[in-house]
């Protein structure tokens, strides 16, 4: 049984996770197939790079998106905090300046030293360590078979929330 906690997928759930587990003294091992294998929608190798939207939703505590925010920032959330040193104006939205945004979550989670980052494909879930799947709607085609055999499932939804 490996001894580190393996996460597949840089995005903003995988690199949260990663950093989450890190600062609690796990050995963690972060899979990002980027930039060695792009997706149609990425343009860089970044972590955490966002492509559909630069904002984050709202920051209004009254408002789920806003209580959220702020359970994360009490959690010393990484994404949290990298979102607010991106910041750009956007009302009572959070919207980042996406390439910004993307560098500090990358050089915090390559300087942690208990985080090492390997930029290659997964294709099979590893059946040897905790593992959490962080991938969503730009998941490669093996890793979505993979996935689909794990789950027995004929179907991948994904939600954007």
């Amino acid at each position: 049984m490996r001894d580190d906690i393996v996460i597949i997928g840089g995005g903003l759930a995988g690199s949260e996770a990663a950093w989450q587990a890190a600062n609690r003294g796990a050995r963690v091992t972060l899979y990002e197939m980027r930039p060695k294998e792009m997706t149609k929608a990425h343009k860089t190798g970044g972590l955490a790079e966002l492509v559909c939207s630069n904002s984050l939703g709202s920051t209004d505590s009254t408002t789920a998106p806003g209580i959220l925010k702020d359970e994360l920032r009490r959690l010393n959330s990484l994404v949290i905090a990298a979102a607010e040193q991106a910041r750009v104006p956007a009302g009572s939205a959070l919207a980042v300046d996406r390439d910004r945004f993307s560098a500090h979550i990358t050089h915090a989670l390559e300087s942690h030293p208990n985080i090492r980052i390997l930029h290659e494909e997964i294709t099979e879930i590893p059946t040897d360590c905790l593992c959490i799947v962080a991938t969503g709607p730009l998941t490669s085609d093996k890793l979505s078979q993979a996935i689909q055999a794990v789950t027995q499932s004929q179907h991948l939804y994904f939600f954007d929330a």
